[in-house]
């Protein structure tokens, strides 16, 4: 690295530090405007339930509050990257099974090969349709546990998690959909909402956005990836 290089960089760290900038962990900076609306919704010390972790921190929409000295819950099916998660989040409740969406105990999960296991699910549709689309064969496909989301916000959250990330490749609407709004309202959700597409050709999942502003909610943000919503009540209480 040459001199002049050396103060160019030095010149930019200090208008980072200066800033305050913010890491981001997410895929698209959905973390940092989590942070800004939790801050805006004046919730200091926010609890989060990770539906679908996958890696622990990179891509990760949760890490950032983990990293903060927050905690939450953390729900990975996948045994491999459970073990990364127990690694790097070991003050996280950390749960080895998936979310179900009716009354099994167990279902088929569909695990493909690194660095494609962001495509992990447990819909055989989804996993056959990414199979056919991609020519990526689906390595494995285990029987693994399924959790109740109600149990799970019952058991470990009093009265529910501030903010609830999704991303299970297929099946964020349906267990979305389980989720008892009567008694759990989490302030901020935030669900992917396009279809899987490699050549730029998703499509936004309306459906998902449709139910949740019927249960109350408003789109806050849109990364294109994801859509974060806000509990519309708890928005105006701060107003």
């Amino acid at each position: 690295m040459n001199f002049k290089r050396l103060i160019r960089k030095c010149i930019a760290s200090s208008f980072i530090v200066r800033a305050k900038a913010l890491p981001c962990f997410s895929q698209a900076g959905e973390d940092i405007i989590v942070n800004y609306l939790l801050q805006q919704l004046k919730i200091k010390n926010p609890t989060y339930l990770d539906i679908g972790t996958n890696f622990p921190v990179q891509g990760n929409n949760t890490y950032f509050f983990y990293n903060k000295g927050f905690r939450g819950v953390c729900i990975e099916p996948d045994p491999s990257l459970f073990e990364q998660i127990k690694k790097t989040r070991p003050s996280d409740i950390l749960l080895n099974a998936g979310i179900g969406f009716d009354d099994s105990k167990e279902a088929d999960f569909y695990i493909f090969p690194h660095p494609y296991t962001g495509w992990n699910t447990f819909s055989k549709e989804e996993a056959d349709s990414r199979q056919k689309l991609t020519g990526i064969a689906i390595k494995e496909v285990r029987k693994l546990p399924l959790k109740n989301i109600n149990e799970v916000i019952a058991n470990y959250f009093n009265p529910h998690p501030n903010f609830i990330s999704i991303d299970v490749e297929g099946l964020d609407l349906i267990i979305l959909q389980t989720l008892d709004f009567d008694k759990f309202k989490p302030e901020i959700i935030c669900a992917e909402t396009i279809t899987f597409s490699l050549t730029n050709n998703e499509a936004k999942r309306n459906d998902i956005i449709e139910f949740l502003q019927l249960k109350g909610y408003f789109v806050f943000a849109d990364t294109h990836i994801n859509t974060i919503f806000c509990r519309v009540d708890a928005h105006k209480k701060t107003a």
